[in-house]
């Protein structure tokens, strides 16, 4: 008996120390890694620093200098320029001539400029979204290592798709911009390509991991593939294809206003000249309207997917 109890002593001895051991190395490496991705950081940003034509770290206090310049004298101008409502600060010049942008549609009755300008933005993330889910529904399928027994065409069109995600849009929209001249076209263009890429990537994982037992019904009685894909395969994958989709829809908003920013046309184009000329009061509003339209796009999407896949999915996910 105590021959056991000394043998199991010994062993719990042996196990303890070998757990510190390990825990001690894991700790060495981690703070290691730590140290390594702090001096990587820093090295990158002297180096981002000494490359810079106007030296970061030295005009970093200068900034609240910019931002001063963004706050209006007369705060009321903010909603004027939302509204496209005289200013009593108009002296002829573009930094308040905020009814010039009015749309009109009936008479007098009119829609705001960046309101439409803000449609316009809207319009590209959604047009551009479609497209993605058009092209990657069944780019997915094929790419779906379950779905498709050819390897070679899963690998033709896997990187196809990793060939549209790899490139930013910004880049995309800058040489279609150079064909197709600037404005939303080359925009849509841009962003429905990567969106191709992204959702095609999300959707055929998605794929993978479905339920067979349908689509070895359907092949059994004699199905063709397009077949199995539409009546075994989409039925089950459609809300989760949805919820991805809305998804996209919000960060393509938020992209179309950076490529607007570049000659894409929308409220990104406005907002970048209101910065550079330093309009506070037009800048003010551009942003408070740019914040408000994704707030409410990311809150509708959210509500609308928890009605399309389950508020189950959600508490699965937290």
């Amino acid at each position: 008996m105590t021959i056991s109890a000394t043998i199991r002593s010994d062993a719990t001895r042996r196990t303890a120390d070998t757990w510190r051991r390990q825990t001690s190395l894991r700790r060495f490496y981690t703070a290691l890694g730590i140290g390594l991705l702090l001096v990587a950081m820093c090295t990158a940003m002297w180096f981002a620093d000494e490359a810079n034509a106007g030296h970061f770290f030295d005009r970093l206090p200068h900034i609240l200098d910019f931002l001063s310049w963004l706050v209006p004298k007369d705060w009321n101008d903010v909603w004027r320029a939302l509204f496209d409502i005289a200013s009593p600060h108009d002296k002829g010049s573009q930094e308040f001539n905020f009814p010039l942008g009015r749309v009109y549609l009936w008479r007098g009755f009119y829609l705001p400029e960046y309101f439409e300008l803000m449609l316009t933005t809207l319009n590209v993330a959604l047009v551009s979204t479609f497209i993605g889910f058009v092209f990657a529904v069944p780019f997915s399928f094929i790419a779906a290592r379950n779905l498709t027994p050819s390897p070679v065409l899963r690998l033709v069109v896997k990187r196809f798709m990793e060939l549209l995600r790899a490139f930013p849009e910004i880049v995309i929209a800058g040489l279609f911009a150079a064909i197709l001249s600037t404005g939303p076209v080359a925009a849509i263009i841009a962003i429905g390509l990567h969106s191709i890429g992204a959702l095609g990537k999300l959707f055929y994982e998605i794929n993978e991991n479905i339920d067979m037992r349908a689509e070895e019904g359907l092949r059994a009685v004699g199905a063709n593939w397009f077949e199995r894909m539409r009546f075994a395969a989409l039925p089950q994958v459609l809300p989760n294809f949805t919820s991805y989709t809305l998804l996209r829809i919000e960060i393509n908003v938020r992209i179309s206003t950076i490529i607007g920013a570049v000659g894409g046309g929308g409220i990104g184009e406005e907002l970048k000249l209101s910065i550079s000329r330093g309009f506070g009061a037009k800048t003010l509003a551009l942003v408070l309207l740019l914040f408000t339209t994704i707030v409410l796009v990311d809150q509708f999407s959210a509500w609308l997917r928890r009605k399309l896949v389950g508020e189950q999915a959600f508490m699965m996910g937290a």
